[in-house]
Order: C-alpha cells, then sequence, then structure tokens
C-alpha cells in the first residue's frame, strides 16, 4: 500500500479530533477524503505528511513509517496544505528555485522547475512575486511545489480552493494526469470533484470513519432512499411535512429552502405541487437528487 493509516487517534486535550481511524490506499489510486469542517480530516493530512504527530496508530507511506523514518517519507510525499502557505516577497520561480533545493535536487532543478511551472499553467504569471498574484494562481503555486520533486504520493487538502471555473477544469484534469502514475488523496467540499475525479471515497465524520468504499458500492447501498430538494418564496411550518407519510425526514437548511427524505421521488413530487396548489406556495425549484454523492453525505454526517 502506498499508505497505510491503522488504529490512528489524535487528541487536543479533551477533544478527540481523529478515533482509532483505519485506511490504506493503493498505488495508482485518486482517493477522496471527505467529511464536514471539523470532521479530523485536514488533521489526518498532516499526520500523514508529518506535520504532527499521533498520539496513538501507526502510518506507512510507501513501507516506511511516517514516525521512524520521517525523512524517507517526506521524500516520497507532495504536499498541498489547506492554508498553502508562501513566501509572498518572492516571485514565482524564486521560490520553485527554493522548494528545489530544499529536496536537493541539483543539476536537475531548472528543467523540473520549468515542466511544473507548464503543468500547473503558472506561465504567464512566473515572473510575478507571489504575493501580487490571485488566489487562484497562489493555489498553483503550492500546487507546483507539492509536484517539484516529482513524489510517489500526493496529499492535497483543497487544491481547487479559490479556482475559477475554468482553472477547476484544468487542475482536475491534471489531478487525473497525475493519478495514472501516482497515489492521489485529496480533500474537497465540492462534491461534484470527487464524483467526477475519484472511483472511491473516504467519509469521516467527529474523527470517526463512517464510509469506505467505491462511488458505486455507496450508491447502491444507500436504499430507496431519496431526496426531494424544494425552494419556496413562503415560510412553511415543518408540520406540514411531518404529517406526509411519504416524507420520511426534512430539514429546512435556509429560509424557504428543504430537504426531503422519500421512498419515491416521482409521487412526492406530485403532492408537494398539490400542496402548492393548496397552499399558493410560489416554488423556485423542485428537483430530486437521488443516489447523488451529495446525499449520500448527508445522510453519513448529520
Amino acid at each position: 500500500m502506498s499508505i497505510d493509516v491503522q488504529h490512528l487517534t489524535k487528541r487536543y486535550g479533551e477533544q478527540v479530533a481523529v478515533n482509532d481511524l483505519s485506511f490504506s490506499v493503493s498505488p495508482g489510486e485518486i482517493v477522496g477524503f471527505l467529511g464536514p469542517n471539523g470532521a479530523g480530516k485536514s488533521t489526518t493530512m498532516k499526520i500523514i505528511t508529518g506535520y504532527l504527530e499521533a498520539d496513538e496508530g501507526v502510518v506507512r507511506v510507501e513501507g516506511k513509517s511516517v514516525r521512524e523514518d520521517p525523512m524517507s517519507t517526506k521524500r516520497v510525499i507532495g504536499y498541498l496544505a489547506e492554508s498553502n502557505p508562501l513566501y509572498y516577497d518572492m516571485y514565482v520561480k524564486e521560490y520553485l528555485h527554493f522548494i528545489a533545493d530544499v529536496h536537493r535536487l541539483g543539476a536537475n532543478a531548472k528543467g523540473r522547475i520549468d515542466e511544473v511551472i507548464g503543468l500547473t499553467g503558472l506561465t504567464p504569471e512566473y515572473k510575478k512575486t507571489i504575493g501580487s498574484l490571485s488566489k487562484g494562481y497562489k493555489q498553483r503555486v503550492g500546487l507546483a511545489a507539492a509536484l517539484l520533486h516529482n513524489p510517489a504520493v500526493l496529499i492535497l487538502d483543497e487544491p481547487t480552493s479559490g479556482l475559477d471555473p475554468n482553472q477547476i477544469i484544468e487542475i482536475r484534469d491534471l489531478i487525473r494526469h497525475l493519478g495514472k502514475d501516482k497515489t492521489v488523496l485529496f480533500s474537497s467540499h465540492i462534491l461534484q470533484e470527487v464524483e467526477a475525479l475519484c472511483d472511491r471515497v473516504i467519509i469521516i465524520h467527529k474523527g470517526n470513519l463512517v464510509a469506505d468504499a467505491r462511488l458505486e458500492e455507496l450508491k447502491a447501498n444507500a436504499g430507496e432512499k431519496e431526496e426531494v430538494i424544494l425552494i419556496v418564496k413562503e415560510s412553511i411550518p415543518p408540520e406540514i411535512f411531518t404529517s406526509e407519510s411519504l416524507i420520511g425526514d426534512c430539514v429546512e437548511s435556509t429560509a424557504g429552502h428543504w430537504t426531503l427524505t422519500t421512498v419515491s421521488s416521482v409521487d412526492l413530487k406530485k403532492r408537494l405541487l398539490e400542496l402548492a396548489l393548496q397552499n399558493n406556495w410560489n416554488i423556485v425549484s423542485l428537483h430530486s437528487q437521488s443516489g447523488s454523492l451529495e446525499a449520500i453525505f448527508r445522510s453519513l454526517t448529520k
């Protein structure tokens, strides 16, 4: 296994950030690492990369223990942190030369720097200081630094954060290309990105593993439950929904925005239209999201 995490636990005082977490990632896999804010994703990634030490458990990267042989494991890991720390006063190419020196690339540095600049789309901006770049281009600089030493394992924490839709597609294509010969573990709150890139997802909630499966398995195991999204202009008392036999659960995320769980989205949508006519609701949107990763994520992390 490229990444092997066994019984990982991390505490901050009395708070358990990661609780007896175990999973593995094989060479050539692109795995989405998901969970709500505060679930323990970034903490787990920092432990895998050696930036934090676990209280309990063992992490191995490319067969070597992160705790016992931290330098060897860091040589094979490329890490893009969520905060993406950069030296804003340095020029892009100057910064990448600095990172190349840290990794002791020597005579190979210049060619490799030019290569990652092209890979990450930094060519139009590489002569600028990092501080003058947009957030999206700063994110590309962090990704270029993670790729520079050609690591076997990539740990990417929110790699498309701050990118516009065109840039997201470009970085998605790059990650897909890199995944052909590297192991990629990445977190994202953009679930469409995960569905587009990953065959497998790991979902954690409050530090605990709640799912580790291929996407098609997750969708198959979701059973017959479906979700219907109803958005109306009016304020609706929840009692109207809880009295309906078709509805298993109802949640109002924002004013007038309802997520309704049902066993038949077709029947429920018909009934909602009837209720709308009876109560003079102004429907803004009514659609189902049966079997989507978003629906599965919500059901597992409520």
